[in-house]
């Protein structure tokens, strides 16, 4: 090729090459997070007329300023001005966090409490180190390695810190048993703990499973399916209650694929999300159901929250069951996390999320975040609650099931049937001893050494009566010491609440977390309501009739 012809192509060589350049980087830009960059040099980190100010600031101003608490008031005045679930997750907070929703930490797998200013074994978490050591249950650890550890917070001792470790360190423990005199030894090496987001899971009677699912973290399918099999499969139940009452959400794929195991058909839409800058993405079932589930029923609250909203609506929408208790939170925001350069998180609302139906069901923010977090309050205020008035719907947004039946966006996703909240529960004298039970039943334990006659749930639930003539005069001591001012008696009618709640945390340490559930739904209201409502021919005609 000539000179000439050379000098002639390069140019046009240069001008494809910065166009596939171009291509490429938008291609590749439209899937990566948002870069915001304003003032100074284009394209170079740090010249933003925020970072600006702060080093004026650093160089200049009169007093000594912490730079940290600046950047981080910066951080929250830009937050503020978003929705109220973009949030900004500082680097000592994320790790906790991340340990949350991932289901797993690293330790000796224990839960406790500071009982008298002693370490005290709530539960041997199941799976753990602990567990494999026969840690049981109202053990008190009074040495860990060779140092003295009761006088927690006397002497500001941080029991988290002494039990959890990198996985295959050993920590030796010293422990206390109730009933025996002699101190035991353990040595115990940490290992990847287990955090459950199943609190419980069992039958309500022959035909029903109950399963209670706290939030919905990276193990929550896994352990839904679990629970299936073993109530269903092992069990032979055909129905199912789902208990999301004051589960605030998580990640938004499990609660699908948890949705997955109720519809038998392939393809049926359970949820999308679309959002400015984030296409519509679909979230449908995968027609791999693993049991043939008859009725089904989602229990709900005021706290019932995002994916615990997103089980509900799809449930709803599609006629496949009934929801039951109150209007839930409306949250329909859906944020992804951004790791920041200094180990700090941003999570970003990207899109919000729709019901089959079409209807999403997230709050107004628009008055500001006070008033978005006080909005239950006002519910309480107002009589919705407690049934004194009916929930506040927009008809401009109006809706419908598969089966026609009207349902409403913008706040929530209201009831099928309605149970209220009962407020007799808010006596004060009640809620101050029920506080002081938590604790106490240790000390029970250690006064009834014949609770361990009890072979299993059953017979305990068939023969405990707890003597609240002994019982209160100790929880108003213990009140008494942590409170002021003198307490009244509480209301008879409270009484039973207070015995029901009390055999219910003793049957928690005697025979684990599932247990506590299945002691106190015995008399749930919005537990007995269900299973009437799933008696009747058609439960979802009946529910929808009545309220």
């Amino acid at each position: 090729m000539s000179k000439q012809s050379s000098n002639i192509w390069l140019p046009a060589l240069f001008a494809l090459t910065l166009a596939a350049g171009l291509f490429i980087g938008f291609r590749l830009q439209s899937k990566a997070p948002l870069v915001i960059s304003s003032g100074g040099q284009e394209g170079a980190p740090g010249h933003g007329r925020v970072d600006e100010l702060l080093r004026y600031i650093d160089a200049k101003y009169v007093d000594d300023a912490n730079q940290e608490r600046l950047h981080e008031a910066a951080i929250h005045a830009v937050l503020d001005e978003l929705d109220p679930h973009s949030s900004y997750i500082p680097a000592d907070e994320l790790q906790a966090l991340t340990e949350q929703m991932e289901g797993n930490f690293e330790g000796i797998g224990i839960e406790f409490l500071v009982i008298e200013d002693t370490i005290t074994v709530v539960s041997a978490l199941p799976g753990g180190p602990s567990e494999a050591a026969g840690l049981r249950a109202g053990d008190q650890i009074i040495m860990v390695e060779d140092s003295v550890v009761t006088g927690v917070n006397e002497f500001g001792i941080d029991p988290a810190s002494l039990m959890r470790g990198i996985s295959g360190t050993d920590v030796s423990i010293t422990v206390r048993r109730p009933g025996e005199a002699e101190l035991q030894g353990y040595t115990l090496t940490r290992a990847p703990i287990p955090v459950y987001s199943v609190d419980a899971a069992y039958q309500l009677d022959d035909q029903t499973a109950y399963v209670k699912i706290n939030r919905f973290s990276a193990t929550t399918y896994d352990e839904f399916v679990m629970a299936l099999e073993e109530q269903m499969e092992k069990g032979g139940a055909t129905r199912l209650v789902i208990d999301l009452r004051d589960n605030p959400g998580g990640y938004l794929q499990q609660a699908t694929k948890m949705l997955s195991q109720l519809f038998l058909e392939k393809g049926k839409l359970l949820v999308y999300t679309q959002g400015r800058n984030s296409r519509r993405v679909d979230y449908t079932t995968n027609g791999r159901a693993f049991y043939r589930i008859q009725e089904v029923a989602v229990l709900v609250n005021e706290s019932s929250a995002s994916a615990s909203e997103i089980v509900a609506g799809a449930v709803q929408d599609h006629d496949r069951g009934i929801v039951v208790g109150r209007r839930t939170f409306g949250k329909g925001l859906v944020q992804e996390q951004y790791p920041l350069s200094d180990g700090s998180a941003l999570r970003l609302t990207v899109a919000r999320y729709y019901t089959p139906s079409g209807r999403s069901i997230q709050r107004s923010y628009e008055d500001g975040e006070d008033e978005y977090r006080s909005d239950i309050g006002r519910r309480y205020d107002s009589g919705e609650l407690t049934g004194q008035s009916e929930a506040a719907v927009d008809s401009s947004l109006t809706y419908f099931t598969d089966n026609g039946y009207p349902v409403y966006g913008g706040g929530g996703i209201t009831p099928d049937f309605f149970v209220p909240l009962d407020t007799t529960l808010n006596n004060t004298s009640f809620l101050r001893l029920r506080q002081q039970i938590s604790p106490y039943v240790f000390k029970y334990q250690r006064k009834h050494p014949e609770l361990a006659n009890y072979e299993n749930l059953a017979a305990f639930m068939a023969g405990f009566r707890p003597n609240l003539e002994e019982i209160i005069p100790d929880l108003t001591a213990m009140a008494l010491a942590t409170y002021d001012e003198p307490l009244e008696d509480i209301p008879a009618k409270l009484r039973p609440e207070l015995s029901r709640y009390f055999s219910a945390r003793l049957a928690r340490i005697l025979f684990g977390a599932s247990a506590f559930y299945e002691v106190l739904n015995q008399d749930d209201e919005m537990i007995l309501e269900t299973l009437r409502l799933l008696n009747r021919p058609d439960p979802l005609a009946a529910a929808r009739e009545e309220d």
